[in-house]
Protein backbone atom coordinates (compact mmCIF):
# COMPACT_ATOMS: atom_id res chain seq x y z
CA UNK A 1 0.00 0.00 0.00
CA UNK A 2 2.41 2.04 0.80
CA UNK A 3 4.61 2.05 -2.75
CA UNK A 4 1.05 2.90 -4.01
CA UNK A 5 1.25 6.28 -2.64
CA UNK A 6 2.10 8.83 -4.85
CA UNK A 7 3.86 11.36 -2.80
CA UNK A 8 3.91 13.87 -5.65
CA UNK A 9 0.23 14.49 -4.91
CA UNK A 10 0.11 17.58 -2.11
CA UNK A 11 -2.47 16.36 -0.10
CA UNK A 12 -1.03 13.12 0.14
CA UNK A 13 2.27 14.91 0.96
CA UNK A 14 0.44 16.93 3.84
CA UNK A 15 -0.84 14.36 5.09
CA UNK A 16 2.02 12.50 5.67
CA UNK A 17 3.77 15.31 7.37
CA UNK A 18 0.93 15.88 9.56
CA UNK A 19 0.56 12.06 10.35
CA UNK A 20 4.30 11.96 10.91
CA UNK A 21 3.93 15.16 13.29
CA UNK A 22 1.51 13.46 15.21
CA UNK A 23 3.32 10.26 15.60
CA UNK A 24 6.87 12.53 16.86
CA UNK A 25 6.17 12.18 20.57
CA UNK A 26 6.19 8.39 20.64
CA UNK A 27 8.86 7.88 18.19
CA UNK A 28 11.29 10.15 20.09
CA UNK A 29 10.64 8.24 22.92
CA UNK A 30 10.59 4.95 22.15
CA UNK A 31 13.09 5.13 19.32
CA UNK A 32 16.15 7.48 20.60
CA UNK A 33 17.84 7.73 23.40
CA UNK A 34 15.82 10.42 24.63
CA UNK A 35 14.21 8.10 27.73
CA UNK A 36 17.36 7.38 29.17
CA UNK A 37 18.87 11.23 28.75
CA UNK A 38 15.79 12.60 30.39
CA UNK A 39 15.29 9.65 33.24
CA UNK A 40 18.78 10.50 34.35
CA UNK A 41 18.74 14.44 34.12
CA UNK A 42 15.37 14.07 36.34
CA UNK A 43 17.33 11.45 39.01
CA UNK A 44 19.69 14.02 39.17
CA UNK A 45 17.04 17.14 40.12
CA UNK A 46 15.20 14.85 42.55
CA UNK A 47 18.78 13.92 44.22
CA UNK A 48 19.90 17.45 44.26
CA UNK A 49 16.58 18.21 46.01
CA UNK A 50 15.91 21.41 44.63
CA UNK A 51 12.49 20.14 43.69
CA UNK A 52 11.30 22.40 40.39
CA UNK A 53 15.02 23.39 39.83
CA UNK A 54 16.18 23.32 36.59
CA UNK A 55 12.27 23.22 35.60
CA UNK A 56 10.59 20.93 33.53
CA UNK A 57 11.31 22.67 29.96
CA UNK A 58 15.19 23.06 31.17
CA UNK A 59 15.19 19.43 31.42
CA UNK A 60 13.64 18.41 27.96
CA UNK A 61 15.07 20.81 26.42
CA UNK A 62 18.14 19.66 26.98
CA UNK A 63 17.40 16.11 26.96
CA UNK A 64 16.23 16.83 23.37
CA UNK A 65 19.31 18.47 22.42
CA UNK A 66 21.65 15.70 24.15
CA UNK A 67 19.13 13.24 22.10
CA UNK A 68 20.03 15.12 18.80
CA UNK A 69 23.56 15.55 19.76
CA UNK A 70 23.79 10.94 20.47
CA UNK A 71 21.61 10.19 17.30
CA UNK A 72 23.07 12.54 15.01
CA UNK A 73 25.30 9.54 13.25
CA UNK A 74 22.21 7.77 12.70
CA UNK A 75 19.65 10.20 11.14
CA UNK A 76 22.96 11.57 8.71
CA UNK A 77 22.60 7.63 7.39
CA UNK A 78 18.57 7.64 7.24
CA UNK A 79 18.63 11.81 5.47
CA UNK A 80 21.20 10.12 3.00
CA UNK A 81 20.10 6.56 2.17
CA UNK A 82 15.95 7.61 2.88
CA UNK A 83 14.60 10.69 2.84
CA UNK A 84 17.35 12.49 0.00
CA UNK A 85 16.21 10.14 -2.24
CA UNK A 86 12.22 9.50 -1.28
CA UNK A 87 12.22 13.45 -1.43
CA UNK A 88 14.17 13.44 -4.73
CA UNK A 89 11.60 10.89 -6.28
CA UNK A 90 14.38 7.98 -6.38
CA UNK A 91 12.92 5.37 -4.19
CA UNK A 92 9.72 5.36 -3.19
CA UNK A 93 7.92 6.13 -0.15
CA UNK A 94 7.97 1.75 1.25
CA UNK A 95 11.25 1.63 0.18
CA UNK A 96 12.00 4.57 2.26
CA UNK A 97 10.65 3.23 5.01
CA UNK A 98 12.62 0.14 4.75
CA UNK A 99 15.78 1.52 4.77
CA UNK A 100 15.35 3.96 7.53
CA UNK A 101 14.53 1.32 9.90
CA UNK A 102 17.79 -0.53 9.36
CA UNK A 103 20.43 2.15 10.65
CA UNK A 104 17.57 3.05 13.36
CA UNK A 105 17.20 -0.75 14.18
CA UNK A 106 21.05 -1.30 14.28
CA UNK A 107 21.11 1.52 17.03
CA UNK A 108 18.76 0.36 19.38
CA UNK A 109 19.96 -3.28 18.76
CA UNK A 110 23.41 -1.64 20.40
CA UNK A 111 21.86 -0.54 23.40
CA UNK A 112 19.41 -3.49 23.94
CA UNK A 113 20.54 -6.11 26.61
CA UNK A 114 19.85 -9.75 25.01
CA UNK A 115 17.82 -11.05 28.06
CA UNK A 116 14.92 -8.33 27.14
CA UNK A 117 15.29 -9.31 23.63
CA UNK A 118 15.19 -12.72 24.55
CA UNK A 119 11.68 -11.89 26.81
CA UNK A 120 9.67 -10.02 23.74
CA UNK A 121 10.95 -13.29 21.16
CA UNK A 122 9.50 -15.62 23.85
CA UNK A 123 6.54 -13.21 24.84
CA UNK A 124 5.67 -12.74 20.71
CA UNK A 125 6.60 -16.35 19.65
CA UNK A 126 9.00 -15.03 17.14
CA UNK A 127 11.49 -17.70 15.93
CA UNK A 128 14.75 -17.14 16.70
CA UNK A 129 16.62 -15.22 13.71
CA UNK A 130 19.60 -16.11 12.44
CA UNK A 131 21.09 -12.47 13.03
CA UNK A 132 19.90 -9.75 15.62
CA UNK A 133 19.46 -7.24 12.50
CA UNK A 134 16.65 -9.66 11.34
CA UNK A 135 14.73 -9.31 15.00
CA UNK A 136 11.28 -8.05 13.62
CA UNK A 137 10.64 -4.18 15.02
CA UNK A 138 7.85 -5.22 17.23
CA UNK A 139 10.19 -7.08 19.28
CA UNK A 140 13.12 -4.70 19.20
CA UNK A 141 11.03 -1.56 20.28
CA UNK A 142 9.79 -2.92 23.49
CA UNK A 143 13.15 -4.91 24.48
CA UNK A 144 14.81 -1.43 23.68
CA UNK A 145 12.58 0.75 25.47
CA UNK A 146 13.13 -1.19 29.29
CA UNK A 147 16.60 -1.68 28.44
CA UNK A 148 17.17 2.02 28.38
CA UNK A 149 15.16 2.24 31.75
CA UNK A 150 17.00 -0.16 33.56
CA UNK A 151 20.35 1.44 32.30
CA UNK A 152 18.44 5.21 33.41
CA UNK A 153 18.30 3.67 36.42
CA UNK A 154 21.49 2.26 36.72
CA UNK A 155 23.51 5.63 36.19
CA UNK A 156 20.55 7.25 38.89
CA UNK A 157 21.59 5.26 41.36
CA UNK A 158 25.36 6.08 40.91
CA UNK A 159 24.01 9.65 41.02
CA UNK A 160 22.39 9.75 43.83
CA UNK A 161 24.91 7.61 46.11
CA UNK A 162 26.90 10.92 46.82
CA UNK A 163 23.87 13.50 47.84
CA UNK A 164 22.19 10.70 50.43
CA UNK A 165 25.63 11.06 52.12
CA UNK A 166 25.24 14.18 52.47
CA UNK A 167 21.64 14.41 53.52
CA UNK A 168 22.76 11.55 56.23
CA UNK A 169 25.72 13.68 57.77
CA UNK A 170 23.53 16.80 57.53
CA UNK A 171 20.41 14.92 59.18
CA UNK A 172 22.97 13.13 61.97
CA UNK A 173 24.39 16.95 63.05
CA UNK A 174 21.30 18.45 63.33
CA UNK A 175 20.23 15.69 65.24
CA UNK A 176 22.71 15.93 67.50
CA UNK A 177 22.51 19.55 68.25
CA UNK A 178 18.36 18.88 68.70
CA UNK A 179 17.19 20.33 65.90
CA UNK A 180 14.59 18.42 65.22
CA UNK A 181 11.76 21.21 63.28
CA UNK A 182 14.12 22.20 60.41
CA UNK A 183 14.24 20.12 57.65
CA UNK A 184 17.26 18.42 56.73
CA UNK A 185 17.16 19.01 52.98
CA UNK A 186 17.07 22.14 53.71
CA UNK A 187 20.46 22.73 55.15
CA UNK A 188 21.92 20.06 52.90
CA UNK A 189 20.93 21.50 49.64
CA UNK A 190 23.12 25.01 49.65
CA UNK A 191 26.20 21.98 50.38
CA UNK A 192 24.73 19.45 47.39
CA UNK A 193 24.38 22.59 44.94
CA UNK A 194 28.45 23.27 46.19
CA UNK A 195 29.66 19.77 45.70
CA UNK A 196 27.96 19.57 42.25
CA UNK A 197 29.77 23.21 41.21
CA UNK A 198 33.21 22.31 42.10
CA UNK A 199 33.13 18.72 40.73
CA UNK A 200 31.52 20.27 37.55
CA UNK A 201 28.73 18.10 37.70
CA UNK A 202 26.70 19.00 34.19
CA UNK A 203 30.08 18.44 32.75
CA UNK A 204 30.57 14.76 34.36
CA UNK A 205 26.70 13.67 34.31
CA UNK A 206 26.00 14.82 30.82
CA UNK A 207 29.31 12.93 29.75
CA UNK A 208 28.32 10.02 31.65
CA UNK A 209 25.30 9.89 29.36
CA UNK A 210 26.64 10.43 26.26
CA UNK A 211 29.67 8.05 26.84
CA UNK A 212 27.14 5.66 28.09
CA UNK A 213 25.85 4.89 24.22
CA UNK A 214 27.54 2.22 22.42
Amino acid sequence: MAEALNTNDPVITIFLIISFLSLLPAILVMFTSFTRVVVVLSFLRQALGGQQIPPNPVIIGISLFITLFIMFPTLDIVTKESINPLMNQEIKLGDALKKAEAPVKEFMLRQTREKDLALFLKLSKEDIPAEPSLLPINVVVPAFAISELKTAFEIGFLIYLPFIIIDMVVASIMLSMGMMMVPPVMISLPFKLLLFVLVDGWNLVVGSIVRSFN
